[in-house]
């Protein structure tokens, strides 16, 4: 399939894997590019030395293109963009930040950008800062998500409509059916994080993959807004949150609650009471942990499958 990601990205399929914390190590990443689409190395999770070290075996795993998914409110952010540009790499998410503070600099060393964004208002501003495309992320999406609450598939038209950029639509995605409904309200291409953490090449821990695979819908909530909004399987940590919302805390005793290292603690090393562990609502749909290639060839015949059957209705 040739469109304006597949172009922008030099891949063969306009699908584009999550950069999850703790999750999206370089095995992921270099398993979905060799499989057509493009892998992201998700360094919120990595010290910069560490994440070179992903970066460098990246490189030596796949010959296909790759990207490095950076969230800019962590800290060090000025070592890993360093890293980054020595490394030669080509490609970069950025997140949770303004996208006027590193996109001219990425873009004045040769790297593609791309901004992950969950409203009309900040699609427009990353724009305007001068990526090259801007990922629309609906809070169905797993982990840290926008205060809107806007759903993917009234997003990504409302976006589509205002932006000449291209469009690719995140959160709630995990099928061909779901990649085919996306695209037909005008998204370019995916962005798919859930099913990929439930993947063979995944780096989380094995206890929470099988959680992932017996999430029931309802069984995660959006929840922590006045730090930042993000989408938590109900646990035990879950409830202790609940349970302190009840007694109106300030955001002191909220963090306090949080402490440090849940989301490792739950997602890298399995602990399911106490860790934070961040899925999509999609996790209802994913029953088995497979290859990443697997996933990558399956969303794409089923996709080509029900245009298919389209066509001859």
């Amino acid at each position: 399939m040739k469109n304006k990601i597949t172009q922008l990205f030099k891949i063969q399929h306009p699908i584009v894997q999550g950069g999850m914390i703790w999750v999206s190590g370089w095995k992921l990443a270099s398993a979905v590019s060799n499989a057509g689409g493009l892998g992201l190395i998700g360094s919120g999770s990595m010290y910069p030395e560490v994440l070179r070290e992903h970066i460098q075996k990246c490189k030596k795993a796949t010959d296909k293109p790759f990207g490095v998914n950076v969230p800019m409110l962590y800290p060090q952010i000025d070592e890993i963009m360093d890293i980054i540009v020595e490394e030669g790499v080509k490609i970069v998410f950025s997140s949770a930040g303004n996208p006027k503070t590193w996109t001219s600099f990425l873009k004045d060393r040769g790297i593609t950008v791309v901004h992950v964004v969950s409203s009309v208002k900040f699609a427009l501003k990353a724009e305007a800062a001068g990526v090259d495309a801007v990922v629309c992320e609906g809070f169905e999406a797993g982990g840290h998500n926008g205060r809107e609450e806007t759903t993917t598939f009234t997003l990504i038209p409302m976006v589509k409509e205002q932006l000449r950029v291209p469009v690719i639509a995140a959160g709630g995605i995990g099928s061909g059916r779901g990649m085919l409904a996306a695209m037909v309200l005008g998204a370019d291409g995916v962005q798919i994080g859930s099913r990929f953490a439930a993947t063979e090449e995944s780096s989380a821990h094995e206890n929470f993959k099988d959680t992932i695979i017996n999430v029931k819908d309802g069984d995660t909530q959006l929840t922590l807004k006045e730090l930042a909004p993000v989408r938590l399987v109900k646990n035990k940590f879950y409830n202790e949150v609940q349970d302190l919302y009840k007694q109106h805390p300030t955001i002191e005793e909220i963090k306090k609650l949080l402490g440090r290292a849940r989301a490792k603690k739950g997602m890298f090393e399995g602990d399911l009471d106490d860790g934070e562990l961040e899925i999509g609502q999609i996790a209802g749909l994913i029953h088995e942990i497979k290859p990443a290639k697997d996933v990558v060839n399956e969303i794409i015949e089923e996709l080509e499958l029900v245009k298919s059957l389209i066509n001859k209705v």
